[in-house]
Parts: structure tokens; sequence; C-alpha cells
């Protein structure tokens, strides 16, 4: 496939998707377009852990903590100081970032393992904060926003609440996706990528590793920020047990499902740790039985596609175009004859 016609079938499918995207809340149901919200908030938390993990090689499972910091700072800022939304999710942006950071600074000395421990550790510590810190969080009763002061559709657009909620929502996933595209695709990403497959190889070549390594972290808290902050626009509530160590590992199932190391990975990821559970319960398993049976699904999922949903896909297309070539006539080969026929 020529380049012209794999940029034409990519941009038909991005169109098509995208019409879709826009059409679905239309003739969804009100629980149904909630549902979509929550993928699109999971899609752009597992984004962030994907360029940590997958492009950049460090393992987290702390990031349902990050994602907890933008719930809480944009829940807080709303109810307690009557800030406007959007401006809240810079806010929670900012915090994440810091946090990240700060997490990060240490995981410049360890790696792998040990580094999975203490973003396990932050997971595990996250909702005790919560608790301890009752006065600002409200501890385990949680925390919401009034009803005058929750995120609705102004009137000008027409929309249902759960309509705008998943537009505005779909706005930001679209915005983050193709900025952390662009950042794979540049200088930076490939700096981001070489530290992954061979840090010592990449110093070498100049590549601040300590550097990177430390903005990767931070970049990759922001976005699970941002992701929390939008999800608290969905709930206008959030309480401490939402954002346990439960959390961080789903996020990294998302990754893992979807396909480490790919831009779109997470978006798919997120729709089945989202639906799978929903999928189940409407088939009926007993409530007790479903998180086996998530289990069991997701062992399944990953015995037949060990790269993720987007590495099968590859593998298809990879198969699919050599079974082409086998097909196809070999080329003529011009005799030393011919060629004398044509000078």
């Amino acid at each position: 496939m020529t380049d012209r016609r794999r940029f034409a079938v990519k941009a038909i499918v991005v169109v098509v998707v995208g019409a879709v995207l826009l059409y679905l809340p239309q003739q969804l149901a009100s629980f149904e377009v909630g549902n979509l919200n929550k993928v699109i908030c999971f899609a752009i938390a597992a984004l962030g852990l994907n360029l940590l993990t997958g492009y950049n090689g460090q393992i987290s499972i702390g990031h349902g903590a990050f994602f907890g910091i933008g719930a809480y700072t944009s829940v807080i800022l709303v109810a307690d100081h009557g800030w406007p939304h959007f401006a809240t999710i810079a806010a929670a942006a900012a915090i994440a970032f810091v946090v990240g950071v700060l997490i990060g600074l240490p995981a410049l000395r360890i790696e792998g393992l040990y580094l999975a421990l203490v973003t396990l550790a932050l997971a595990t510590v996250f909702p005790q904060l919560i608790s301890r810190f009752s006065d600002l969080t409200g501890g385990s009763q949680g925390k919401n926003v009034r009803l005058p002061d929750r995120f609705t559709a102004p009137d000008w657009t027409g929309l249902e609440n759960d309509q705008w909620k998943y537009y505005v929502f779909l706005a930001f996933a679209a915005v983050a996706f193709l900025l952390v595209r662009n950042l794979v695709h540049s200088r930076a990403g490939r700096a981001i990528i070489s530290i992954r497959d061979n840090e010592t190889a990449a110093e070498t070549l100049g590549v601040h590793s300590a550097a990177y390594k430390v903005a990767t972290f931070g970049v990759s808290a922001m976005i699970a920020g941002i992701a929390g902050a939008l999800y608290s626009f969905e709930t206008s509530f959030v309480s401490a047990g939402e954002f346990t160590i439960n959390l961080s590992i789903t996020f990294l199932v998302a990754v893992v499902v979807g396909g480490a190391a790919t831009i779109i990975g997470p978006a798919v990821g997120a729709f089945l740790v989202v639906y799978i559970p929903i999928w189940l319960d409407d088939a009926g398993a007993d409530p007790q039985l479903s998180p086996v049976l998530f289990g069991a699904s997701l062992i399944l999922l990953m015995m037949a596609a060990p790269g993720g949903i987007l590495g099968l896909y590859r593998r298809l297309v990879g198969w699919g175009s050599r079974r082409m070539k086998k097909g196809a006539p070999p080329p003529t080969q011009s005799t030393p004859d011919a060629l004398a026929s044509v000078t």
C-alpha cells in the first residue's frame, strides 16, 4: 500500500469514527451517555499512564491517585471557592504535575518493580490522606458540589446535561490524544522512547535521561489529573473509596489490553474495562462472580492478543500484507536483450 493510499484510508477512518462519536449521544439514553463519559475520562487517564509506561518504560501503579488529585481539586475549588469549572481543570493539571514531578524525582534512582512499589505506596496512601484531612476533603463522607453549582449545559446549546458533558469530554480527549501523538513523534518523544529501549545508549547520544524521566512523570500525572477533573464534572461527588488501588490497576489494565506504546490503545482498553463488567451484569452474571469473570475475560483476551488489541490489529494487517505479496505476480525482469533493444 502506497503512502498516499495509506493516508487516504486513515483519513476515511478518522472521519467515519468522528461522525459516529458525534452522533452517538443523540441516540443513546442518558445513563448510556454517562457510561461513555466515564470511558472518555478513563481513556485520558490511561493515555497519561501509557506515555509513562508504554513509551518511557517507567512502571506506575499509582495513577489512580493523580486522577483523584484532579477530581478533588476541581470539586473543592467549585464547592468551597466558587471557581468556574473550566478554571479548575488548569489548577488540577498544575497540582497533579507538581506531585508527579515530586514522585518522579526518587524514581531516578529506582526502576522496574521497585518503582512500581513506590507508586503502589502512593495509590495505597492517597485514600488515607483524604480521610486524614477531612475538613478539606469531606473525609469518608465524601464531598459533593451543590446542585446550582454543578456542571450543566448552557441554554444556548439545546443539549441535555449528559450530552453537553460528552461533547466537552470528547473535545478534551481529542486535544489530549493529538498532543500526545505529536509529542511521541517529536524529537522529545524519540528521546523518551530511546530511554525505554536503552538508557545507557540514549545518554551516550546526549539524551538527558534524568530530565526526560522526571518531565515525563510530571506530564503523565498532569494528564491523569485533567481526566480526574473532568470525571468530577460527571459525578459532582468524590469520596476516598473511589480512588483506591483498584482504580490504578484499572488504568494499567486499560493500557495493556488496548496496546501499550500505541496512541489509540488506551481508548480501546478504557472502553473494555468499563463495558465488560456492564455486559456481564446485563448477561445476568452473579454479582459476586462478576470480578472473577471479568478477570477471566481479560486473561483470555491477553492470551489471544499478547500485544493488546492494537497489537493484534497490527499483526493481522502484517499477515494480510504478506499474503497479498505472496499472491501477487512476480515483477518482470529486464533481460540484456530487452535492454539492448530499448537502447
